[in-house]
């Protein structure tokens, strides 16, 4: 009978350090790969065309999820958008009644960072890699870097990215890309 009771003891250690060990991976996961916003990130991927996950992972890359984010150069919101790019989408799209405060907004900051995502998938025939270079350096950059013979020996893909930043953001957006589609695919946030 002690053997037995030893053996419930042992069990119920064991139980609840495994249950601590679920909530400690649990909390890590979320606070690492937040999710915010949701709707309005399958709203806006939806009518661009783009992939959730993808969304997911810009919006981590570039701002951890807050709304009130602004880079040193000047970017603004959960997808860091830069003014200039805010007044050329939202005459695009169009956005009615747009002022530069409005781009951290949750809901217009989104739409533009999709449309602008878009508009990149388009330029650049939907090459992943060099999408995530010009978010990230600016798709005038990419383009010079395909003409450049020393970064690309095709002029379509980029052997190299010249950029260091650049380099480590691609590699960043499709780590998380792949852990938000996970997470999605399991119902995390649910």
């Amino acid at each position: 009978m002690k053997s037995f009771a030893k053996f419930i003891k042992r069990l119920t250690a064991w139980m609840l350090f495994l249950i601590c060990i679920a909530l400690c991976l649990y909390c890590a996961v979320s606070a690492a790969f937040p999710l915010d916003h949701y709707e309005l990130i399958k709203k806006y991927s939806g009518e661009y065309e783009l992939d959730t996950a993808t969304i997911c992972a810009f919006i981590n890359a570039e701002s951890h999820f807050d709304s009130r984010a602004q880079s040193h150069k000047g970017a603004k919101g959960l997808m860091q958008i830069m003014d200039n790019t805010a007044l050329w989408a939202a005459e695009e799209i169009p956005i009615e009644n747009f002022k530069l405060e409005d781009i951290t907004d949750p809901d217009i900051n989104i739409h533009i960072g999709c449309w602008y995502l878009n508009r990149l998938t388009s330029q650049f025939d939907g090459d992943k890699t060099l999408i995530m270079a010009a978010y990230n350096a600016g798709s005038g950059n990419v383009t010079g870097w395909l003409y450049n013979e020393d970064y690309s020996a095709d002029g379509k893909t980029l052997d190299k990215i010249p950029y260091e930043e650049t380099e480590k953001y691609v590699k960043k957006i499709n780590f998380y890309e792949k852990v938000y589609r996970l997470l999605i695919k399991v119902n995390f946030y649910e």
